[in-house]
């Protein structure tokens, strides 16, 4: 099983379209480096934004999804996921178990934590490959 981080904006407004393209262009990557697999795409839980796109698109791939997160997601719609965490009580307390899930980690746009994620994604020994796309919030 290939684990697949996905992490960028969950609030705020962006381009979907030019979203989901680079979330194919990065799942289809994954993919053809990992041929014969099986894929799960763990993000944070959330049907909203990036995360949601993601749960979304590995349901088209039929992949497996994991969601992670603090407690505080539960006040949010959540996405239907095949497997769940809670960690902590506040945004960045499940920052650690998510990371130590992954072999991929993939960042479409994003704010702090996203961007503090992707740092910590590479430094890990366990983490394979980073990828990194920017995503300009719409105003």
């Amino acid at each position: 099983m290939i684990n697949i981080g996905v992490v960028g904006y969950s609030g705020g407004k962006f381009d979907e379209t030019i979203a989901k393209a680079l979330m194919a262009i990065a799942f289809d990557i994954v993919e053809e480096n990992h041929p014969d697999k099986e894929y799960m795409v763990v993000s944070g839980l959330t049907d909203l934004g990036i995360p949601s796109i993601a749960y979304n698109m590995a349901k088209k791939r039929k992949w497996k999804t994991m969601g992670i997160a603090c407690s505080q997601a539960k006040d949010y719609d959540c996405f239907p996921v095949d497997e769940e965490i809670i960690e902590g009580d506040e945004w960045g307390d499940e920052s650690k178990t998510f990371l130590s899930k992954l072999d991929v980690f993939v960042r479409i746009g994003g704010g702090k934590q996203s961007l503090e994620e992707t740092e910590s994604a590479k430094k890990s020994e366990k983490i394979k490959a980073v990828y990194e796309y920017d995503l300009p919030e719409a105003k």
